[in-house]
């Protein structure tokens, strides 16, 4: 019999919301390399790889949020080498909301997708 105490496997841990409000916060939060794009959200909530996660993100000047779901492709743990970030890579679903943002973002930093720039990821 399972432990009631026990976390809830594939319990939904809710709504994490981004605002990105720099294009250079913007590039190192953007996870390009992953199918279909992916955002690191700094967090300190616990998840496991393959979890899925539900954002609302919020990108410049824009005051629309755009909803998007994803899964945890990358997780960032405390104290991590070179004093990275704490939180969570989450590769986009492949839907229309994500094509959408994943678009926006891409559109938002143009060339500096070429840069060789640290981000918080690689």
């Amino acid at each position: 019999m399972a432990d009631p105490k026990a976390p809830q496997m594939g319990a939904r841990p809710g709504v994490l919301s981004l605002s990105i409000k720099e294009k250079s916060a913007l590039y190192a939060a953007y996870m390009p390399f992953l199918k279909g794009g992916g955002i690191f959200i700094p967090t300190t909530k616990t998840y496991k790889l393959g979890d899925e996660v539900f954002m609302l993100i919020s990108l410049m000047d824009d005051p629309n949020k755009i909803p998007v779901a994803g899964h945890v492709a990358w997780i960032t743990p405390t104290s991590a080498q070179g004093n990275k970030t704490q939180g969570v890579g989450i590769r986009f679903n492949d839907n229309e909301s994500s094509i959408a943002a994943r678009n926006k973002i891409e559109g938002l930093l143009g060339g500096s997708l070429k840069s060789t720039r640290p981000t918080h990821t690689m």
